[in-house]
């Protein structure tokens, strides 16, 4: 395990681009391996966890290949694999693939390492297994990875999602595009919608309403497609501009679709000095004092990705921050509710868990943050936020298993140094 120590009092200025979208990134790869012609993706995210998604395209039989530049061409092509895939600590990856395969005629073993054969696979399972796929997955309930599917003729069906999860939609449509008939998808509050905007564009049959979306089975003709910057990457250095003294930094090229900006909403609406350019994507932070808001459960799937670093801007806020209905962090990468509660511990913020919601009482300035050591529990998202509220604090904070960055993000330590004047 890799600890890292972060020294305070840090400001952040200049300009800089985060790696491609990572939701985007692992779309392109799998929607690319359904088509016939070449596909060429530029901006590709360098997170362990796409590379894991390319490499299991190119074990399904697609050909990949990577140039200097880092543009990644897929020519389509799907014959499968006996040997199991490993997607790594991947959620989206394994949950959208099973959907991906299973209207195949071939058995397809999906796997990852220790923390995604904790995570629930039951909710794409059930939507799946009504299609008509055949799911076997390990423990008594048969839904944990590894994932065995077995590909079968797939049949329409109409689908309303219990828990708001863009991974689960995005599955029962990878999987509608082999199913006989059309197939659509409800939801109480509408989630990322980059499946069905990067299957429209694709050519495929698709209606969409506010909260539901219907495909037509049929092939793809994936267009080449240039990914953006992520937002969620992005919300790291907008946190750390706006808590952070005398700072004025601009993430540049970042993706600004529907349900991925909800973080800037809940910054803007504490205070925050955040402006947007909607043609280029740009965004300026600059250092703010902000004050505590609510954070309703009907805004949390906008924004559940960047709870922990949100919490960071609660910790140095004045008054208290509440996020309600946060119960689907603690089946991430590891419990992040109780990782949030131990940072917040550190930074000196009080924090209260009532049942699935979660207030943050801030200390009213990042150089009132206190320092010491957090431990990632191997959770890229944990790292990252500890790492920015290292910097913006007094003191000197440490980060024990930092590696967990490569998951979304390789050059963050890089970026964190470059952004704030360091050098390596």
């Amino acid at each position: 395990m890799t600890a890292i120590s972060i020294d305070g009092n840090r400001r952040f200025t200049g300009c800089l681009r985060v790696p491609g979208d990572k939701s985007i990134s692992h779309r392109a790869l799998m929607i690319a391996a359904l088509g016939q012609r070449p596909c060429t993706i530029r901006g590709l995210s360098d997170g362990d966890d796409v590379v894991r998604t390319r490499l299991a395209v190119e074990a399904l039989g697609a050909r990949v290949e990577v140039a200097e530049s880092g543009e990644v061409t897929v020519t389509g092509g799907m014959s499968g694999t006996r040997k199991p895939i490993d997607l790594g600590n991947s959620g989206t990856g394994i949950r959208l693939m099973a959907g991906l395969v299973a209207g195949f005629d071939f058995t397809t073993t999906l796997d990852g390492d220790a923390s995604i054969r904790q995570r629930p696979m039951d909710r794409i399972i059930a939507p799946l297994t009504e299609m008509g796929a055949s799911i076997n997955g390990r423990g008594d309930s048969g839904s944990l990875a590894p994932l065995t599917i077995e590909g079968r003729p797939l049949r329409g069906i109409e689908y309303t999602l219990p828990v708001a999860s863009a991974q689960v939609k995005s599955a029962v449509l990878l999987a509608a595009l082999r199913a006989e008939g059309p197939t659509t998808v409800h939801e109480a509050v509408p989630t990322r919608a980059h499946t069905e905007e990067m299957l429209a564009a694709a050519g495929v049959r698709l209606e969409r309403g506010d909260c539901s979306v219907t495909v037509w089975p049929g092939e793809v003709d994936p267009p080449d497609v240039d990914v953006p910057g992520d937002p969620s990457q992005a919300a790291f250095w907008v946190v750390g501009a706006c808590t952070a003294p005398d700072s004025d930094l601009t993430v540049e090229n970042v993706y600004l679709g529907p349900a991925r900006g909800g973080f800037v909403d809940v910054l803007q609406r504490m205070g925050a000095d955040i402006s947007i350019d909607s043609e280029s994507g740009d965004i300026r932070a600059r250092t703010s004092e902000l004050k505590g808001t609510r954070v309703t459960a009907q805004e949390m799937p906008g924004c559940i990705d960047e709870v922990p670093i949100l919490a960071v801007a609660a910790a140095a806020a004045e008054g208290t921050t509440v996020f309600e209905d946060v119960g689907e962090l603690r089946i991430k990468e590891t419990d992040r509710v109780a990782a949030v509660a131990k940072m917040l511990a550190v930074l000196g913020a009080e924090c209260q868990v009532d049942g699935d919601n979660l207030a943050i009482t801030g200390v009213g300035r990042a150089e009132a943050l206190g320092s010491g050591t957090v431990d990632s529990r191997g959770d890229h998202r944990m790292a990252m936020a500890a790492a920015i509220a290292g910097a913006v604090g007094n003191g000197s904070m440490t980060v024990e298993g930092f590696e967990a960055t490569h998951t979304s993000y390789p050059g963050f330590a890089r970026d964190l140094d470059a952004s704030t004047g360091r050098t390596p």
